[in-house]
Parts: structure tokens; C-alpha cells; sequence
């Protein structure tokens, strides 16, 4: 992408997060039941469905690297599953602070909460592989393994609400929203969309440059 392009983007990326905190602060009306806490629901919610599209990512981008062992799908693992780590992490940190004046507690071992923090574990897990890996083939390897394997558990995630007894579950199964707030959740959509998209964009650059500076070392080395 070119710098211009990129510098388009940015400002795009820019615009829509400006709109999405205007949505939630100044437009969407106040919950009546929850109050002013419910906000964080514009934020939890796509940010759980940006981790789920890093993740997706990485799932398709290891069951390339395995069939076609070219790096271009390996560094594209990469880069989504730190991605995704991260929105999982605003999930994981957002859904506390929502709960405690809501359930009484920071954290409920409940169906979704668990599965979602078991499926960050392995995303963890994931980069853990890469970060203390050799430097051979084998550990993109195993860690494309691990990112198809891990994949499994987000399906888990998202129908726990349904695989489980109602008398389990503390998430709602279903939230009937007025105009309003669905508008303002679409927004925060659109908003997460294009920010993951524009980090992806960077990190990815980031990698190929680390390559290239790989590659350009060793040929220094060998010379």
C-alpha cells in the first residue's frame, strides 16, 4: 500500500472511531435498566467479533502455510493472532467492568466467560511458540497446528450461550436493542472492522521488514 493510500486509511480509521464514541457517548440513549455501564457493550461486542475474524485468520492463513510453505501465509498467522490476542484482551477486560455493578462480582466461571478465556489462553499459547521457537521450519510448523487446533474453541465460544443450561448462564442469550442502539452498534462495527483491518495492514509491513532485515543479515554473515 502506498504511503498516500495508507495515510487515506489512517484518516478513515480515524473518522469511524471518532463517530462510534459520538454514537455511544452523545447519540445512543441511556439503558433503563442497566444505565450508563451498558455503553461498554458497544465496545465488548465488536471487539469480541474483531478477535473472532483475527482468529479466523490465523486458521486459514496456518492451513495455507502447511499446504503451500510459503511465509507470506506464516507472517499473515502472525500478525492476526497477535491481533486477535489484543481484542481478546479488550473482551476480557471490558466484560469485568461490566459485570460487577450488573452481577455483583468482577467474574462469574460462566459458559462464555470460561470458553472465551480458555480460547485466549491458547491464542497466548500460540505466540508463545513463536516467541521462544528455534529459528528452523519447525516452529511455524507446530505453531500452525496449534492456530488450526485453537480454532475449534470459537464456535465453542460464540453458541455457549446456547449449549448450555439457561440456569448456567449469566451472558443473555438475546438483547432486543431499539434503533438507536443497533445504529450506534453497526457504527462501532464498521469503527473495529476498519481498525483491525488498518493494524493488520501495519503489522504485516512491520514483518516483512523484519524479514528483510533477517534475510539481509545473513547474507552479511555469510559474506
Amino acid at each position: 500500500m502506498s504511503a498516500r493510500l495508507s495515510n487515506l486509511f489512517a484518516a478513515l480509521v480515524f473518522l469511524s472511531m471518532i463517530a462510534a464514541l459520538g454514537a455511544v457517548f452523545l447519540y445512543v440513549p441511556t439503558e433503563r435498566t442497566m444505565g450508563l455501564v451498558q455503553r461498554i457493550f458497544y465496545f465488548h461486542v465488536p471487539a469480541a467479533i474483531s478477535a473472532f475474524l483475527a482468529f479466523f485468520i490465523v486458521f486459514v492463513a496456518s492451513i495455507q502455510y502447511l499446504r503451500t510453505q510459503e511465509m507470506k501465509w506464516d507472517r499473515l498467522a502472525l500478525s492476526a493472532a497477535e491481533l486477535g490476542v489484543l481484542f481478546g484482551l479488550i473482551v476480557l477486560i471490558t466484560g469485568p467492568i461490566w459485570a460487577r455493578p450488573i452481577w455483583g462480582v468482577y467474574w462469574r466461571w460462566e459458559p462464555r466467560l470460561t470458553s472465551m478465556l480458555i480460547l485466549f489462553s491458547m491464542y497466548v499459547a500460540y505466540l508463545m511458540v513463536r516467541s521462544y521457537g528455534t529459528s528452523s521450519a519447525r516452529t511455524p510448523r507446530l505453531a500452525s497446528v496449534l492456530g488450526i487446533l485453537a480454532f475449534v474453541n470459537v464456535p465453542l465460544v460464540y453458541y455457549s450461550v446456547n449449549l448450555w443450561a439457561a440456569e448456567q448462564q449469566l451472558h443473555p442469550q438475546k438483547i432486543a436493542l431499539e434503533p438507536p442502539m443497533k445504529y450506534t452498534l453497526y457504527i462501532c462495527y464498521a469503527a473495529f472492522l476498519l481498525f483491525f483491518l488498518f493494524l493488520l495492514q501495519r503489522r504485516l509491513e512491520l514483518e516483512k521488514t523484519a524479514d528483510a532485515l533477517t534475510d539481509l543479515q545473513q547474507q552479511l554473515s555469510d559474506d
